[in-house]
């Protein structure tokens, strides 16, 4: 598989993530089970693409996945098992977004 395309998954995949507990307010809200694999499936992903694509793509992954564990952290709490393993993949939480709803970067095309 091209490698192109193993960042296009990942990403996607990422990102969906992040659409999909955006807003949750509760366990009842989550498959916990799905996103329990979901989030698995991310880790194992992420250490197989090259820390040279990763060096790239790390700034917008922390703001991504920052986004979605804060809003883990707000349906599961700080204790849950979730949010500390999506954690692992967040390199530099300076770069976290403050809240769920920051989507104040600039996008490339603009």
């Amino acid at each position: 598989m091209h490698l192109e395309t193993k960042i296009y998954q990942f990403a996607a995949s990422a990102g969906a993530l992040e659409g999909y507990v955006y807003g949750k307010k509760s366990p009842a809200e989550l498959d916990l089970a799905a996103l329990s694999s979901w989030i698995d499936n991310l880790c194992r992903a992420y250490g197989h693409l090259p820390e040279e694509t990763l060096a790239r793509i790390q700034p917008d992954l922390d703001r991504t996945l920052g986004r979605a564990l804060i809003s883990l952290k707000e349906a599961l709490g700080e204790r849950n098992k979730l949010p500390a393993r999506l954690k692992t993949l967040v390199r530099d939480e300076d770069r976290m977004p403050t809240s769920a709803d920051d989507f104040n970067k600039q996008k490339w095309f603009e």
